[in-house]
């Protein structure tokens, strides 16, 4: 097997290196109750883009942090007899929620599927803005000049939490029986989301974006999905003065540093032939879930599709 980054062995007791701030979970105490200060003002209206016998469609929207409209697509299966499983979808970096027709499989064995839309990407929740600073290269980087509270990642790992909340609060969802998928940057949501809502019982990551941003950059990888790292520094810190203070304010966003908070039973798949989010990467975070995991190994795999694993993610979500 080529080897793209640590040997096997290392990668499966690798911690990450990127700083953790000092105020990390005070700054997350105090994220979440600002979350829960909002008044969502949620609605439900019916979507008749799909139309199946057995599941309605809606279009979910409420206000996150910041006053933005989020939206994501709803799918319930039509006649609920007693509360039932519900699953939670995020997507892929500049992406969206995607098709209806993806979650109808899930849809037709009871579940509620709620797939979120990351603002300022590429479905219809807004990105209301309002940060100094440049934001010409996306959203890790949007809102780093500035107080950490302004950091756009902040506002999106919330949308996801309060997403979750919203959709155990429906009628005819078993808020005990929760669970998430994603890949990519959905696979760092699927992380946040759990750490920051405790209740959800199952996730399945998959090559998750947003870890160890430090092992990147000294990996010479800070392109594709992490090259506005690059830009940064080359536009605002080409001496590197800052860059302690930089990954140290990057870390808030660290899905790494929230892994020890999740409580769900993780199924994680991870890729050793990724250049774009690094196996070390991967590694840093699922090594430190402490809730019962198991990883799943593409050895031969970089950060794309993976056989089988929807099909095995939904075998492992039936067990809900």
């Amino acid at each position: 097997m080529p080897i793209l980054d640590m040997p096997l062995a290392k990668l499966k007791t690798y911690k990450g290196m990127n700083p953790r701030p000092k105020d990390f979970d005070a700054y997350w105490s105090r994220a979440i109750r600002e979350m829960r200060s909002v008044d969502p003002k949620v609605k439900m209206t019916a979507n008749q883009t799909v139309r199946v016998s057995y599941a309605d469609c809606f279009d979910l929207n409420w206000t996150g942090v910041g006053g933005a409209r989020i939206h994501a697509k709803l799918v319930r299966t039509k006649k609920i007899a007693q509360p039932r499983p519900a699953l939670l979808v995020f997507h892929g970096y500049s992406m969206s929620s995607g098709d209806w027709s993806q979650k109808l499989a899930y849809a037709a064995e009871g579940f509620t599927v709620a797939a979120l839309d990351c603002r300022g990407q590429g479905g219809s929740s807004e990105d209301r803005g309002g940060v100094g600073g440049t934001t010409l290269r996306g959203h890790i980087i949007r809102g780093l000049d500035g107080k950490p509270d302004n950091l756009l990642f902040r506002q999106i790992f919330l949308d996801a939490a309060q997403m979750a909340e919203i959709v155990m609060g429906l009628p005819g969802v078993d808020q005990n029986r929760v669970g998430a998928i994603g890949s990519s940057q959905g696979g760092g949501l699927t992380l946040a989301c759990a750490a920051l809502e405790p209740r959800i019982k199952r996730i399945a990551p998959c090559h998750p974006f947003l870890s160890d941003f430090k092992r990147v950059w000294d990996m010479d990888l800070d392109k594709d999905a992490y090259d506005e790292l690059r830009y940064y520094f080359r536009s605002f810190d080409p001496l590197h003065k800052r860059e302690k203070e930089i990954f140290t304010k990057l870390g808030y966003i660290d899905v790494q540093h929230l892994a020890p908070r999740i409580k769900a039973e993780t199924l994680m798949a991870i890729t050793l032939q990724d250049s774009i989010c690094p196996p070390s990467t991967q590694f840093a975070a699922y090594n430190k879930i402490k809730a019962k995991k198991k990883m799943a190994l593409y050895f031969d795999y970089a950060h794309e599709q993976l056989r089988d694993w929807d099909d095995t993610t939904f075998q492992f979500m039936m067990g809900l």
